[in-house]
């Protein structure tokens, strides 16, 4: 199993604008493409120096071959959706790959 993680900081000007759409709109795409079997949303409770909100978004995909496939078939299409906050967010991206897992 592997993690495509997004931490994104977003400004707090458009900050419940931004959750809505991700939670309404840009999540569900993401798993609309049927690349990925779950999506957690965290907010991260650090402070940053530079301000703003940060969350970690983490999908979770069978293997590397399907996340490849999403970084050719959708990845640019679903990215150029969050156009209307440029300028209001820096985002980066982890590929993880799960090792173990244990339930408690």
């Amino acid at each position: 199993m592997y993690i495509y993680n997004v931490t994104i900081n977003i400004e707090e000007t458009v900050h419940d604008e931004w959750l809505n759409w991700m939670k309404e709109e840009h999540i569900p795409d993401m798993l609309a493409t049927g690349k990925f079997s779950k999506a957690l949303l965290s907010k991260v409770l650090v402070e940053e120096e530079m301000g703003g909100v940060t969350y970690s978004v983490q999908y979770t995909t069978s293997n590397k071959q399907t996340l490849q496939k999403y970084y050719d078939e959708d990845a640019d299409r679903l990215r150029s959706e969050s156009n209307r906050f440029a300028g209001k967010f820096v985002a980066f991206r982890t590929e993880l790959e799960i090792v173990s897992e244990r339930n408690g």
